[in-house]
């Protein structure tokens, strides 16, 4: 049992990704460390994000692959699927997730402390609830995370217009589905609501899909989804939306015209702004910047002792990237040496079909920074995995410095090319060319030979295209 009064060497509010790494890191340190968290261990992420979501798109995926059995010779009649069962295997697996991260705070003698938690100070953290106490502390951690911003056009009610976090407690499959925002999150629910057979209208302010990816793969996601029935409306403005009990129209303009688009849902997949409210920041004298935590290199606030990491630095709200920040962070208030984390080198998926994964630079990104810039490209079409698979829409495109060959950048989308992400972001971090990449023998066949075919095309040497 903790007692007030008790002193820690390190207090962390929040238990997602970021807090939970930071209190399992800290305690290998050996700090004496307390881990606050007012819902359930693993945050957002693991209990209505990352993990329930990529559970539901493998249901998705063998559902796609029952629909499409008679490319391979297989016969399935009477095919159902029961969305609901699918959902109770996602509570299945986030539920054996978090006993699991719960059973390794206790092993490293992490505190958890359950309850709301807000800074009362720079060195002291209170918890309200049952179980009111105060935690001293020579340095705090926050991890409160994220949520979806408010947006006046997109009133969400938690029932006819949603948010991903409702969108993951749904027992049925919208009939019909419009889903505000064409990036990663939007992307994921479309695939997942069209596989089992929504009909899917997605709406993106900028001219493409995945806006922040490559334009040649917004391009190649937009044509895949059109194929599967999905209608993509880019360059598009939601003006409004009218709810009632029987659906919603929703409003739109792509700037020429405007039309109503009829619903049982609209979900809402645009933007966030950090959790900074109610957790004593103002009172501790901790900055916020348009709502999220400015942090330096080492995770510091402006506040000695106070640090902040994850979706609330609004630098990346990616899990991993929090995770990364996290051990930085809990380094640094060890005192030991750390290396400023790359964000240029952070990996970025995405878990629709067919995935798209990427770091570094986009071809337009590395001239406009004055690369003299040499792109490789090597088609799905052409690997055989992928052709066996019957998953050949895609490619792996290689943005490289065109004097030296160094790798500015990778972008995939295709089947499995996410599992791709950590050689090519090795890649990069160990300063390989793109000769270096192209000389490295893969096996066969894997979609992961797309990488050095990619490579080689930057050298005008690929063999198989």
């Amino acid at each position: 049992m903790v007692q007030s009064g008790s002193s820690y060497d390190l207090v962390i509010l929040g238990s997602g990704p970021g807090g939970y790494v930071a209190a399992l890191r800290a305690a290998q340190l050996g700090m004496r460390t307390a881990l606050v968290e007012r819902a359930e261990l693993g945050g957002l992420c693991l209990n209505w994000g990352c993990i329930p979501s990529k559970s539901l798109l493998r249901n998705a995926e063998v559902l796609s692959l029952f629909r499409e059995a008679e490319r391979f010779g297989i016969h399935v009649d009477g095919l159902s699927a029961d969305f609901g069962a699918a959902v109770d295997r996602s509570r299945q697996v986030v539920g054996r997730l978090t006993r699991g991260i719960g059973h390794l705070l206790q092993r490293g003698g992490v505190d958890v402390v359950r309850g709301a938690g807000a800074l009362s100070g720079p060195r002291a953290v209170s918890v309200s609830g049952e179980s009111a106490r105060t935690l001293p502390a020579s340095a705090v951690i926050v991890a409160t995370g994220a949520r979806q911003v408010d947006l006046p056009a997109l009133p969400v009610d938690g029932e006819t217009v949603i948010t991903s976090r409702q969108a993951l407690e749904l027992r049925e499959a919208p009939p019909r589905v419009v889903i505000v925002g064409g990036g990663a999150t939007g992307a994921e629910f479309a695939y997942l609501y069209r596989s089992y057979g929504s009909e899917v209208t997605l709406v993106e302010l900028m001219p493409r899909l995945v806006p922040q990816e490559d334009a040649d793969v917004g391009d190649q996601l937009a044509r895949s989804f059109r194929r599967m029935g999905i209608a993509v409306m880019t360059g598009s403005r939601v003006l409004g939306v009218s709810a009632g009990p029987g659906g919603a129209s929703v409003a739109v303009s792509d700037g020429k015209s405007e039309s109503a688009i009829e619903c049982d849902r609209v979900l809402v997949a645009v933007g966030v702004t950090g959790n900074t409210e109610g957790i004593g920041l103002e009172e501790a004298g901790v900055r916020t910047e348009r709502g999220f935590i400015p942090v330096d290199d080492r995770m510091a606030t402006n506040v000695p002792g106070v640090h902040a990491i994850g979706d609330v630095t609004g630098r990346m709200p990616l899990a991993h990237v929090a995770s990364a920040q996290a051990v930085t962070a809990v380094e640094g208030i060890a005192g030991r040496e750390t290396r400023p984390l790359d964000y240029g080198l952070m990996p970025r998926a995405v878990y629709c079909r067919p995935q798209v994964a990427s770091f570094g630079l986009t071809e337009a990104q590395a001239r406009e920074a004055g690369h003299d810039v040499r792109v490789g490209r090597f088609p799905l079409a052409a690997s055989g995995k992928a052709l066996a698979l019957a998953e050949q829409d895609g490619f792996v495109k290689v943005v490289a410095d065109a004097e030296i060959g160094e790798v500015l950048g990778v972008h995939m989308i295709g089947a499995e090319v996410t599992e791709l992400l950590g050689e090519a972001t090795m890649a990069r971090m160990l300063e390989a060319t793109t000769e270096d990449v192209g000389a490295l023998v893969h096996p066969h066949p894997t979609i992961s030979e797309a990488l050095k075919e990619a490579a080689l095309a930057a050298e005008g040497e690929a063999i198989h295209v």
